[in-house]
């Protein structure tokens, strides 16, 4: 048995590319937008398999409204944007960004879809210029032995006191809790030649 249509709603998504990164700005402009339910996500945007994007995805329904910060929260370079967009829009589920102050239903003129392929062009290429600058100042700061890369997550003796309990078999996922790592740290750190 089909379930019941519901009536339209507004969909909010939210991405910040770490857990430390606070969502707040984002969710704050959305604020005044009548969100019906909003998806979080603390993860980069380098693909689209994010968690809480996924659930989005599945969540929404024909004559709903997706509502994204912008364009660069929801997609990482234009071949996504597009995909995604265009995805949505064939189950009749309409996108707005909220900053580029743009709406996509599918029933788009020509220069909606233009004006998505120029801005989510120019972010693609402002996030590649952040990073260049980010790699320029990293070989500089190496250069001047002032670099010194990501604190670790966890210590030597961190690690060993882990493989010896993952060897006696204990639970790893308890493990990276107890040791507030995530479990793919976790993972690593158990791998053999894992540097400490």
């Amino acid at each position: 048995m089909m379930a019941a249509k519901r009536g339209g709603k507004r969909i909010g998504y939210v991405r910040v590319s770490s857990v430390d990164q606070n969502e707040a700005r984002q969710a704050e402009a959305m604020a005044d937008l009548h969100i019906d339910k909003m998806f979080i996500d603390k993860a980069s945007g380098k693909n689209t398999q994010r968690p809480q994007l996924q659930a989005a995805l599945e969540y929404l329904r024909d004559g709903d409204v997706l509502v994204v910060h912008s364009m660069d929260r929801l997609a990482r370079n234009m071949r996504d944007l597009q995909n995604l967009v265009a995805d949505l829009n064939s189950r009749h589920i309409a996108v707005e960004f909220v900053k580029e102050h743009l709406n996509f239903t599918g029933e788009d003129a020509p220069m909606s879809k233009l004006m998505l392929s120029i801005l989510g062009g120019v972010a693609e290429f402002e996030r590649s210029i952040i990073r260049e600058r980010q790699r320029e100042g990293i070989a500089v700061a190496k250069g001047k032995g002032a670099y010194r890369g990501r604190k670790r997550a966890l210590t030597a003796e961190q690690v060993t006191a882990i493989r010896q309990r993952a060897a006696a078999g204990e639970h790893k996922a308890a493990l990276a809790r107890e040791f507030n790592v995530s479990r793919e740290t976790l993972y690593q750190a158990l791998r053999p030649g894992y540097a400490v």
